[in-house]
């Protein structure tokens, strides 16, 4: 019998500016509230809401707000929906 996985997980890269943002992050609180933010986000890339503006030309941003642990993550995602880049975190 085969084995069955739940569907696969997007993989999370930062820009530059969230990655210089998560090296500021320094409470073990905060980091544990992004990791779980981050596992919804590449379980379920369009969990996020769409943020107005921007053109059709490139990856529309999407904002998700955790309010139960005060983090808020602004990202995009590919084209084929396997990366998840991460341009903005706020904890």
């Amino acid at each position: 019998m085969a084995a069955r996985y739940g569907p696969r997980r997007a993989r999370i890269a930062f820009s530059d500016s969230a990655a210089q943002q998560l090296a500021n992050i320094t409470r073990e609180a905060e980091v544990h509230a992004l990791d779980r933010a981050l596992v919804v986000i590449s379980v379920d890339p369009e969990v996020g809401e769409p943020i107005p503006g921007g053109g059709a030309a490139g990856p529309r941003l999407r904002q998700y707000t955790d309010e139960v642990e005060s983090v808020r993550v602004l990202y995009f995602v590919t084209a084929l929906r396997t990366v998840v880049v991460v341009a903005y975190i706020e904890v």
